[in-house]
Parts: C-alpha cells; structure tokens; sequence
C-alpha cells in the first residue's frame, strides 16, 4: 500500500456489515496484516471502528460523520481507518470492548477504539456525534485532539497501552487457580437473580431491559433441581412478559434485542437469531410446565417467523434483521390507528382494545403491538377473530420497504437455533421442525467446515476461518440434540470429533479452552470468553457440551475432562457470578448429569416426560428393548421380564434407577425435588 494511495476496499468483503460501508469516503481497510503493515509504515495511529449490520446507532454515525466528506478528510489525513463486523470477529470485538471496559467507559456500539500500530488500544468510546451534545465532543474534535496527543505526547500513549495491555491480560487471558464449584452454587446464583428482579414488570433491574436468556434458564434448573416455587414464578412471569410485550413482534413472530424501558414496551427494533433460539427454549420449557397455549403459539410463531424470513438457500439461517428501514428506527413495525382502522373496518376497534391502539399512540405518537395490560381473549371465537385481523395486518405490513437482512451465517448461532428447533420439533411433536435443523446442520456440516474444522462466518461462499471456541460448543450442543431427536449415533461420532479439534487447537493448558484458535495470528492476544453476553458464553456452552455429550457417548475420559474444566472455570468467573450465569448452568449439568431412557413409551408416560422439562436431562425414546439397551450403561438389566412393554429408565451419569412402567410412577420420579 504506498502512503497516500489508501482507498475503501471494504467492496472485497463478504461481511454484509462492510458491504454497506463500501462506498463511504473513508478510506476503510479491512482488519488484518496488511491494514497494521500500513500502519507501521505510516506511523499513523489506527481508528478502529467496531459494528454490525443492524446496529441503529452505528448508522447513525455513518450518516453523520463516516459519510461526510469532509469528516472523512480528517480520518484519511490522520489514521489508518480499519472497519470490523463485531459478528464475523467477535474474537476482535471481545478484546476491544474489554478496553474500552478498562477505560472506565460503558459498552456499546459503535465501538470506536483509538490503536497504536501493534494494535493496542490507548483510548475509546462509542457513538460521538456529529456536532457536540449531551456532553459528547464532536467526533472531529477528538480526531484531531487525539492525533495531537499521539504525535507530541508518545510517553502518555506509551502509558496507557501498557496500563490497558496489562488489565487486559489479567481479565481475558491470565492462569486462574481452579475451584470446585460445590452444591450451593446454582442455589446462590438463583437467589442472586431473584434479588434483582423486577417483581412488578418482570425481568432482571430497570430500563433498559434485555431478555437475559442465561439468567432465567438458571431459575428454571433451581426450580428443577430444588423445587424452589419462587424461582419457578420468576421464571414464568418473565417468559411470559417476553410473550406479551412490545419486544414480541405480534404480526410476523420473533424477539427484538432489548427493550428501551422497564415494562417491556418499546423496543430497540432489531431482531437476532441467537436471542430467539434462546426464546424458544423458554417458551418450551414453560408450555411444558403449564400447558398454557399462549406459549405454544408463541413457538410456532417463532419458527415460523425463522423459516419465512431468515432461513436462506441450503438451510443456513441468517443473523439479524436491522432495526431501521427508510432510515427510522422501527418504521417497518409501528402503527397508526387510522391505517388499521382502514385494514380492519369493523374489527378495528376490537383488534385496537386488544393490542393497545390509540389514536395519540402509545410511544412518540405511533403505536407498538403489545397485550401488557390489555383485556384477555375470553373466548376461541375472539382467539380466531384476532388471528383473522393480525393475519391482514401482516399482509399490509409486508408491503412496506423492509428492514435489511444480513445474511451471513454464523456457526455457533446456527448450532443455538438447530438445538431449539431439534428440541422443539421432538417435544412438541413436529418432525418439520427436526427437519428444519438437520437442514441448517447439514449446511454447517457441509459447507462451513473442512477436517472437521469449523469456519465461523459463510457469506455468499466466503468463508471466515478459523471458528472460535463457541462455534464447536453451540455446534456439539447442536449435535446432541439432533441426535436425541433422531438417535442417529452419526451426530455424536460429530461431536466427539468436534471436541477433539478443540483439544488440538483451543486447549489452554488449564483444562479449558481459549476462545480463538493456536492458528489465529491477528488478535492482539489469545482469550478466554467466560462471561456471558447475550448468549451463554464459550466457555459455558462447551463445558455444557461435554456433559451432555458424556450423558451419551462412550468416550470415558469425558466426565473428567469436563470436571476440570469446571473448577477451571470456576476459578476465574466464581468473584462475579452474575456475568457467568451460563457457566452455572453448565456446572449443574456436569454435577448432575441426566438421561431418561423410554422404551417403547405409551403416549401417557411420553407426556409424563414432557410435562417435566429439565434443561439438565437428555431423553431417549426407543423401541423394543433391545434397542433401549443400546442407550443404557452396560451394566444395567433392562428386561426386568417386560422386554417389549413399556418402560423409563431415570439414569444419573453412569448409575440408572430402577425402571418404572406406569406414566404415575415416572412423574413421581421426574417431579421437582423436594426444599
């Protein structure tokens, strides 16, 4: 690259996020050697600038600052301008956020991160504006004001590189001691949770509010595990929020990101895939538990939403959709009560009273579909009458100019979704659904992975090696479940050799795993991802891997291998708990690891099994018994002189109870433990 001769070549990427930062004035590199090779050269400092496809804010300041002009001067005349899809390099992201953490700033995106050009960060924020506000300097300003600093204050970049190198070495990437988590801690996370919730509205704290997914699957197992009705409350008020609120999209099906308030009404209008795979695990286990067909419904809106809009060509699913369309936040999906009025005619004001519909509105004049504090449906008669209207509304809404897609597929939130969908479709009796994920896995299987290695990103053929650690969790989870769903031991023949990549290139020397690849040459350093996001973290999903994968394979070091890496674990995320919900919930695998083995089940003690969901327990459902006998340790005698009656095998790692033949005796024996 000879100096001055930098232009925008985000046109060679594959990342949807960078396409649409093609044609900025900036002159964006893309992350790797070559942009810090220019760097170097330059003796530019590097503006890193962090986002993803259906980020509001981040198109915010693309219109302000990154497609002016004359902004854009002073990023080329000043910087080595590198742009980053925070979703194909969430290695990257992790690092820079932790900085910016560091710094004593808040999270968020756009991160906008300051590097010397070894890539260390001095300095950063998020989203600066255009002109100064809310006690924000303009976004030139700091341009200019940290070039100054760079070029004539090098001790104090010096000073802070090393400072922020040295936090971030201690946080990410540093040798803990291991600890034993011990029988209390899934108790104590629970009561934890329940100490934060918001008993009124439901969720954890005030605005804004985040679906939580680890966190209330942790009440759930408590409930489980303990019969703690509280947790269980919790648990379902908090589903049930999700269902109802502004965050639900009534029409089409699927869960925004967040919420902006604390009652679960106005949303930040971007939808994830990775936050409604985690959805329709809750809802799963919350229709199992009461029969409610509110969430059923909410399920089958949810896939159905999964397969119209984000499921592409070969059965990958897509990422997201944006939250902004014709350049407003949620215009795809807010309403006027004049235009239903003129779709619904004489329904209108019935399908207004259910959904909250008025004329001033109920946020900043429009209206958002919810049914927080609004009449029940009394009657099936209203139930279809309703459905009649949201049906017509979802046709005229679909007229309007869409929010983007971006459309690259991501293996570790490919393996959330075929999890959900395999547990789904097996529970609730929907062989589409199982369908569905073999399709989505098979394309992960076949086009995102080479010796059985795993790419992490596929986009128009492109693919993003190497995968990180929490595409082989999510993906071995994604295995398991197929294989419960199918019995198709080629799934766990996957999923050993999945965990034996990991042990070859991910291994930290500790009995964990590093989040990035021994092959992966261009981060900053080598970490471990252990605390949640809005996904359990890597660490979480593999350790959960390897229990449940241990419940079902005949690999004998399993058990052990995935003990260590619990007190691993444990030792580094056990002095803030509360970002690690998704490593309690895998430690409460790994202590008690369950398996249910029924062999050919009556449709009675099939609901027995169903109407008692465990995220804790794998179930197996077999023929005759001589094909159960395939699923139970050797050492047990599955005859029990009723060789092709119906009977259930409770086993508890290695150790199986006695079976029992009756569905009144199997719920006894799933029922939730006694306090």
């Amino acid at each position: 690259m000879p100096h001055g001769k930098l232009s925008n070549v985000l046109s060679q990427s594959a990342s949807p996020y960078l396409q649409q930062h093609k044609d900025n004035p900036v002159h964006w590199q893309i992350w790797g050697e070559a942009a810090l090779n220019e760097a170097r050269r330059s003796g530019k400092p590097i503006l890193l600038s962090i986002g993803y496809a259906a980020c509001h804010w981040c198109h915010v300041m693309a219109h302000e600052s990154f497609e002016d002009p004359d902004t854009a001067a002073v990023m080329n005349e000043l910087y080595v301008n590198i742009k980053v899809d925070r979703e194909e390099r969430s290695d990257i992201d992790q690092i820079y956020m932790a900085a910016l953490h560091a710094m004593g700033e808040q999270g968020g995106w756009p991160l906008t991160i300051f590097l010397n050009p070894q890539g260390e960060p001095f300095w950063g924020g998020t989203y600066f504006p255009k002109r100064p506000s809310h006690g924000r300097p303009d976004f030139v300003t700091v341009l200019q004001s940290l070039s100054k600093i760079y070029r004539e204050e090098p001790d104090k970049i010096s000073r802070n590189t090393e400072s922020i190198r040295a936090h971030l070495v201690q946080t990410l990437s540093a040798a803990g001691s291991a600890i034993d988590p011990d029988e209390t801690t899934l108790q104590n996370q629970a009561r934890g949770i329940l100490s934060i919730i918001d008993r009124k509205n439901g969720g954890i704290g005030q605005a804004p509010k985040f679906p939580n997914a680890s966190m209330l699957e942790t009440l759930w197992r408590h409930w489980r595990a303990t019969g703690a009705a509280d947790s269980r409350d919790a648990a379902l008020a908090w589903i049930r929020v999700l269902a109802y609120g502004g965050i639900y999209d009534h029409l089409g099906g699927g869960l925004s990101r967040y919420c902006i308030d604390a009652i679960w009404l106005v949303p930040h209008f971007e939808k994830m895939l990775y936050d409604n795979a985690q959805l329709i695990r809750a809802l799963l286990w919350a229709h199992q538990e009461t029969a409610d067909p509110l969430f059923r419904s909410r399920i089958e809106e949810t896939i159905e939403w999964i397969r119209r809009e984000m499921t592409m060509p070969g059965g990958g699913i897509a990422s997201s959709l944006d939250a902004d369309s014709e350049g407003e936040e949620g215009k795809f999906y807010i309403w006027q009560k004049t235009e239903i009025d003129q779709l619904l005619g004489k329904d209108s004001e019935f399908f207004c009273t259910h959904y909250n519909v008025s004329d001033g509105g109920n946020w900043e004049g429009s209206n958002i579909l919810n049914r927080l504090r609004v009449p029940a449906v009394e009657n099936d008669a209203d139930a279809k009458r309703l459905a009649g209207c949201r049906t017509r509304l979802l046709e005229a809404r679909n007229s309007r100019i869409r929010p983007g897609l971006d459309d690259k597929i991501l293996a570790d939130w490919n393996g959330l979704a075929i999890r959900a969908l395999a547990e789904a479709g097996t529970r609730l009796e929907r062989h589409d659904w199982v369908d569905m994920a073999q399709t989505a896995y098979d394309f992960v299987a076949e086009s995102m992975m080479t010796d059985d290695r795993l790419a992490h990103a596929w986009c128009n053929g492109i693919t993003t090696y190497p995968a990180l650690a929490s595409d082989y969790g999510a993906m071995i989870n994604a295995a398991i479940a197929l294989y419960e769903a199918t019995l198709d031991m080629a799934f766990v023949d996957q999923a050993n050799r999945w965990v034996a990549v990991l042990n070859a290139h991910y291994a930290d020397g500790q009995g964990g795993y590093y989040y990035t690849a021994d092959d992966s040459n261009d981060v900053l350093m080598r970490t471990r991802h252990e605390h949640d996001d809005a996904a359990p973290s890597a660490s979480a999903q593999i350790l959960e891997a390897l229990g449940r994968l241990s419940v079902v394979s005949g690999n004998l070091d399993l058990p052990s291998k995935a003990s260590a890496f619990a007190a691993s674990t444990w030792g580094r995320v056990s002095q803030v708990p509360m970002a690690a919900s998704g490593t309690i919930n895998a430690i409460d695998t790994i202590r008690n690891p369950k398996k249910l083995v029924l062999q050919n089940p009556a449709k009675e003690m099939l609901s027995a099994a169903r109407t008692n969901p465990d995220p804790a327990r794998i179930d197996l459902v077999s023929g005759a018994s001589g094909d159960a006998s395939v699923l139970l340790p050797a050492s047990i005698q599955n005859d029990s002189g009723k060789q092709n009656d119906a009977a259930a095998y409770l086993c508890h790692g290695p150790t199986c109870l006695p079976p029992v033949f009756d569905a009144e005796a199997l719920k006894v024996l799933l029922q939730p433990a006694k306090n």
